[in-house]
């Protein structure tokens, strides 16, 4: 059976300005179902293509909102963008609140540790990173970390990051779905398998659009050849925990710690629940929770947090994530009429309104923000991928 949404079969974005366009969005994660809101409120006609909308890596994320935490040297471009999603983000949260749900923004900031010497001078590196780009941190030592959380134990020095904020992923997730539905954007619980300019096709034949934008993640690479070998899956494994009547109740910050080499996160949500994570690693589209990672991470957190050891064990989950050859997302036009906004590996919550926003104003026919311009998709020629 064939859809056609699109009636008059234009398909450049140049004809999107000044005039309501019927937009296909491709991929229901964080990234998708932002864009699909914010399209819709802005007057144009949406549908999200997804089996499982509010699902994939986005179910199974942190929360954690960090560009400062998550920089590091050669990376700059993408702490600016991220810098202008956080700024972006009390807003966001507000909006999304009145229109489909709470989704649980909270701003306690985020405290890295270092549990010996070689983790200290690692997390030296990026103090000194971040002073000679201007961005604040605060130099605790063992006592101060204390202090501000009880639980911890090990730890020899770190930094507190007092801007960092974290969301609930699932409240999002939810509250972005409700929002999207409340602004008529209509849901296909389909899988799509070709796209070209102007229609997408699924199992059950084509939708028509003025156009279309990729936001499937890791799978955007099968979506378009310019992606091919530009995005590709990176797994991670998430515990979600629960404290017990007689453990310590969870941190109130985001904790961050690397432990043997590897990274730790634990992220406090209401109710006495935890979120440890996250292995990283390459396993294509595996996601098998193993028992190797499990033990990783508990054995990780227990170094700098000994109480989780007593907390009920609530979930294991696996993730892929959307990781780019260079650490920024794709955000711009692939060619007339087909739009990406994908590959924000660790950082799809956290740049999820600054690519809204960016993907609205390109329908407009407007400049997107221009932190975004560094995530242009014709940044690499498509000789270094394809």
């Amino acid at each position: 059976m064939t859809s056609n949404i699109n009636s008059d079969g234009d398909a450049g974005l140049g004809s999107a300005r000044s005039r309501a366009v019927q937009v296909a969005v491709v991929g229901g994660g964080v990234i998708g179902l932002s864009v699909a809101w914010r399209a819709a409120a802005a007057g144009h006609q949406v549908r999200l293509i997804d089996p499982t909308p509010g699902r994939g890596a986005s179910w199974v994320a942190g929360g954690m909102l960090a560009p400062i935490s998550e920089a590091w040297p050669g990376e700059e471009a993408a702490l600016l963008l991220g810098e202008e999603s956080l700024r972006r983000w009390p807003g966001f949260a507000a909006e999304l609140a009145a229109d489909g749900g709470d989704p649980a923004l909270v701003s306690a900031g985020t405290l890295m540790v270092a549990l010996d010497q070689g983790d200290a001078g690692q997390l030296g590196v990026l103090a000194e990173y971040l002073d000679s780009v201007h961005r604040a941190v605060e130099r605790v030592t063992s006592r101060q970390l204390r202090a501000l959380e009880p639980g911890l134990a090990g730890v020899r020095a770190g930094l507190l990051v007092p801007g960092d904020l974290s969301v609930d992923n699932r409240k999002l997730l939810n509250s972005l779905r409700a929002a999207a539905q409340r602004r008529g954007v209509v849901f296909v619980g389909e899988t799509a398998t070709e796209i070209d300019q102007g229609r997408v096709t699924t199992a059950s034949g084509v939708l028509g659009c003025d156009v279309v934008v990729i936001a499937a993640g890791a799978h955007s690479a099968k979506l378009h050849p310019a992606l091919s070998g530009a995005v590709r899956p990176l797994k991670g494994e998430i515990l979600r925990l629960r404290a017990r009547r007689l453990s310590l109740p969870p941190p109130t910050h985001t904790v961050r710690a690397v432990v043997e080499g590897r990274p730790i996160y634990l992220v406090p949500r209401e109710g006495g629940e935890l979120v440890l994570g996250a292995t990283q690693y390459e396993a294509g589209f595996d996601e098998t929770v193993t028992a190797r990672g499990v033990r990783e991470l508990l054995e990780g957190a227990e170094q700098i947090f000994p109480s989780v050891g007593e907390y009920e064990l609530v979930e294991t989950a696996a993730g892929v994530r959307s990781a780019s050859v260079d650490t920024l997302p794709f955000i711009g036009e692939l060619e007339p009429g087909v739009l990406a906004a994908t590959g924000h590996h660790r950082n799809g919550l956290l740049m999820a309104p600054v690519t809204a926003d960016a993907v609205v104003a390109l329908l407009a026919g407007d400049k997107p923000p221009a932190e975004a311009e560094a995530a242009r998709p014709d940044r690499l020629g498509a000789g270094d991928w394809l």
